[in-house]
């Protein structure tokens, strides 16, 4: 950097706002997911087969939910096929649970 002479612009300047919006949707959609994985693992270790599908299915139920707060807080539509990737921890216990 040479005193006297400007910087450079930058490419991509993100505003506060937008950097807000994307940790918060991180955070709430891994806390959320974590607990969905939980839940599979809660399954893993039940006895009773009805008792293993009830709780996939609520992990599946926490998943959509861990995706459908990312989506509204950066104001995207609730409906969007990104909701069947917080069907993927489910998809996985349900795979190794009922395997």
């Amino acid at each position: 950097m040479t005193p006297g002479q400007p910087r450079p612009p930058q490419r991509y300047s993100m505003s506060l706002t937008s950097v807000q919006r994307w940790v918060m949707s991180t955070l709430v959609a891994i806390t959320i997911m974590h607990m969905a994985a939980g839940i599979v693992v809660a399954a893993y270790f039940n006895d009773k087969q009805s008792s293993q599908i009830g709780l996939l299915v609520i992990s599946g139920a926490f998943g959509i939910l861990a995706i459908e707060a990312a989506l509204l807080i950066h104001r995207h539509r609730p409906l969007s096929w990104w909701l069947l990737l917080g069907l993927v921890p489910t998809l996985v216990g349900c795979y190794i649970v009922l395997h």
